[in-house]
């Protein structure tokens, strides 16, 4: 699936993805390949990129913001975001 990580000033992150993980304002959860559509509201915290299988991950620390599924892609629309370790 694809996923695109945005803030108001630029593209954070664009690719293909095994799956992904972030923080919902009542709960963390994960988004995995073909999810069915969805939009949810995040809160500040960290999303977990999963790039493939083997455990390949990226992190970004987020402020607020909100997730979109459909049609096999996910949109992160967040107010701040920095990649971090």
């Amino acid at each position: 699936m694809n996923l695109e990580i945005l803030t108001p000033e630029k593209k954070l992150y664009s690719g293909e993805v095994y799956g992904v993980q972030m923080p919902g304002i009542s709960g963390s959860f994960e988004v995995l390949d073909r999810h069915a559509p969805l939009v949810s509201a995040l809160k500040a915290g960290r999303v977990k990129v999963l790039k493939d299988k083997q455990n390949h991950l990226a992190y970004f620390d987020i402020q607020s913001g909100f997730v979109e599924v459909l049609n096999n892609k996910v949109t992160v629309l967040v107010e701040g975001a920095t990649e971090t370790t």
